[in-house]
């Protein structure tokens, strides 16, 4: 069986380790990064690590009030990019009017736009009046080598200065 190197060497779950164990818990992606770089750097297989965020929590940033206005404000703008979309696929297959064709799609789509957004704001009630992002966030990025390697592994971390992970954490 031929190996190309760089690829991982169970091709059809690239994100599993045989007989994973704990190398070192890091409060932030950028410091279990840098433990890994660091394995790389002193020519570590680091093919035989993963990085895994645990302990998720879902953050949702409040962005804004919604209102009637804005609602319908949002509904016109997309309404128009979907119009003119549409008008500029349509204007391919016809031989008159291009313009004509893409503005009145435009139109259309500016009205289904708003009429769409305003019935889908009036059917929450009032029960989500703000606008928001959210995003699925790890509070925590352990670090994973596999069992025949992770002595070799821990070896060189303790090496890595400043860095005193806590394998247990």
């Amino acid at each position: 069986m031929s190996m190309t190197p760089g690829l991982p060497r169970n091709a059809a779950n690239p994100l599993r380790l045989e007989f994973p164990q704990s190398l070192a818990v890091y409060d932030d992606y950028a410091s279990a990064q840098k433990a890994v770089d660091f394995l790389s750097d002193k020519e570590f297989p680091v093919e035989n690590c993963m990085i895994v965020g645990t302990d998720l929590k879902r953050v949702e940033r409040i962005t804004g009030r919604l209102t009637t206005g804005r609602v319908a404000l949002g509904g016109l703008v997309s309404g128009v990019w979907l119009g003119l979309f549409i008008g500029l696929v349509f204007a391919l297959f016809t031989d008159q009017g291009a313009l004509a064709v893409i503005i009145s799609t435009m139109v259309i789509g500016a009205l289904f736009g708003v009429v769409w957004a305003l019935v889908g704001y009036a059917a929450t009630r009032g029960q989500r009046d703000f606008s928001s992002v959210t995003s699925v966030v790890a509070t925590k990025y352990e670090v994973l080598v596999e069992h025949k390697v992770a002595a070799q592994a821990r070896e060189l971390l303790a090496q890595l200065p400043g860095a005193t992970p806590n394998p247990f954490a």
